[in-house]
């Protein structure tokens, strides 16, 4: 595939064997020349400073455009903002602006803080403040779990694109389906910035229903099938889950879609063999398998 284009989402390191296992993935992937690597940052700041060093360090080590998120829970304008002054400090000129989820975990109730950014849109319009990042937000094919409704949805994300958001990437999903009729809701809405699809290969099954069960993603009854039985079979499981993503992001890539967002969950594996599957190849390895 031609003019294809990726990114990557890691999470900030724990413990000294995490550091290493994010820094091998980076090194991995890095040749792939990504559009950018996106940084997660915990509820309430907790990996606030863990997600501002490892950003730092990609900026001074790589060449890769790197995007830190920030979200909205627990914290004041005042303690969000001078998040933003210092990312803007250490060169990180592109924020990835969520709502976040809340403090006690996803799938409970939603409640801002009352001298806090109220939600994605808000925090948005205060970074453009603060300086002139480049904004990227989160959107939502199956309907954020908070919204009354898709057109509400809609609506919230053309709020955010009113505040500066010029990107939005995907909540994973694994009904193409879905995606598709979403798309073409919102461009008959007017929502013409780039909606990037948020692939997350299927390394732990349980883990990923638990979590799609939270969010709302619909988890087609033939993935069910294809990782049935296969809880103590880890290699079996790999290669299926490579081969499901490489699938869904060529039948998107059919009907138009030119970037994907992987959430890499710090492993580098099935990252680095879904874009060689899909013709993203280093420098001077790429390769147009369109024909």
């Amino acid at each position: 595939m031609s003019n294809l284009h990726v990114s990557f989402e890691f999470f900030p390191p724990k413990t000294p064997t995490m550091h290493e296992k994010l820094w091998s993935a980076v090194n991995k992937l890095a040749p792939l020349r990504p559009d950018f690597i996106s940084v997660t940052y915990g509820a309430g700041g907790s990996t606030r400073e863990r997600t501002h060093e490892t950003v730092s360090r990609i900026i001074k080590e790589t060449n890769i455009p790197v995007a830190a998120h920030l979200t909205c829970v627990a914290a004041t304008r005042d303690e969000i903002d001078a998040v933003l002054k210092s990312y803007w400090a250490a060169g990180v000129k592109h924020i990835v602006a969520l709502r976040g989820d809340p403090p006690n975990g996803a799938g409970e109730p939603y409640i801002p803080h009352p001298d806090g950014y109220a939600n994605a849109a808000e925090l948005a319009a205060g970074a453009m403040k603060i300086a002139p990042f480049e904004i990227t937000v989160g959107c939502y094919p199956e309907k954020h779990p908070d919204s009354p409704s898709m057109n509400a949805d809609i609506d919230m994300l053309k709020r955010k694109i009113d505040a500066g958001a010029t990107r939005a990437i995907t909540q994973f999903f694994y009904d193409n389906t879905a995606f598709l009729r979403y798309r073409d809701s919102i461009r008959a809405a007017g929502v013409d910035i780039p909606i990037v699809p948020g692939i997350m290969p299927v390394t732990n099954f349980s883990g990923m229903r638990r979590m799609a069960d939270i969010c709302g993603a619909t988890v087609p009854g033939r993935l069910v099938k294809l990782f049935q039985n296969l809880e103590d079979d880890p290699s079996t499981r790999r290669l299926i889950a490579v081969t499901v993503a490489a699938e869904q992001c060529q039948e998107l890539a059919e009907h138009g879609v030119n970037h994907f967002h992987f959430y890499t969950l710090n492993r580098d594996g099935l990252a680095y063999a879904l874009c060689h599957l899909l013709g993203v190849r280093p420098m001077g390895k790429a390769v147009d398998n369109a024909a």
